[in-house]
């Protein structure tokens, strides 16, 4: 589809059209939304060239969504093009896919680690807007958001998630990255507070220091809502 000329092509790098993929590369597709890492033909025991994932949509499972295929096609050259995958000649699409505007904040510039503006406390941002990416991503912002909505109605401290868990990750990095460039961002281990020297020199392999930084975020977690839990009652149960 050809873009309005008061439409500006700014894409967002972890989501991007399966076209404006193709257009950086011949195997571009199979190290993305096509990748077959750690899939086998259990007939020949080896991994495909590419793999497209189906993710079933209804009860009767007679309907599935291709996952990561978002597309900037005509409805015509969409069937046309995803045809063309093995398997899928003969597809029915019930529904074709449509670019979406992902709108959010330029957090780092307004935004505190307690999801409030910072020139204007008694607002907050909560979910996506805030410029995180993800379903659970979203949720933890407006989880957050919203407990310190509600204390700040109370008269209650405000909460700041901790620094070594998931959520205190994400909201510190939308509320002080680089803006120069800000884009929305999943969580990964490379957000997440880096192990002490100690512990970094004493455990080598990746996936072990991904667990320890697990278990010891984790554990400040549990701590976490225990003495909010405490010393909040009226918010226990939304906590």
């Amino acid at each position: 589809m050809p873009l309005q000329r008061f439409e500006e092509t700014r894409w967002f790098e972890s989501c991007l059209p399966i076209e404006e993929l193709a257009r950086r590369g011949v195997d571009t597709l199979r190290f993305g939304p096509m990748k077959p890492v750690g899939l086998f033909d259990p007939r020949t025991g080896h991994e495909p060239y590419a793999a497209v994932q189906l993710r079933q949509e209804n009860l009767m499972a007679d309907a599935y969504s291709l996952v990561g295929f978002q597309n900037h096609l005509r409805y015509g050259e969409q069937a046309r093009v995803l045809r063309l995958i093995p398997g899928m000649e003969q597809a029915e699409f019930l529904q074709f896919g449509q670019i979406h505007r992902n709108t959010y904040i330029c957090s780092p510039r307004v935004l505190a680690e307690t999801m409030q503006m910072r020139d204007r406390p008694n607002i907050f941002f909560a979910g996506q807007i805030t410029g995180v990416e993800g379903y659970v991503e979203s949720v933890a912002m407006g989880w957050l958001a919203g407990q310190n909505a509600a204390r700040s109605t109370l008269a209650q401290p405000i909460l700041q998630a901790p620094r070594l868990s998931a959520m205190g990750a994400l909201a510190r990095y939308v509320s002080n990255v680089e803006t120069k460039n800000f884009q929305p961002v999943n969580i990964t281990f490379a957000l997440l507070e880096p192990l002490p020297e100690q512990d970094r020199k004493r455990v080598r392999r990746k996936r072990d220091r991904h667990s320890l930084q697990v278990e010891l975020a984790l554990k400040e977690w549990d701590n976490w809502l225990q003495v909010i839990n405490h010393d909040s009652p009226a918010l226990q149960a939304s906590a």
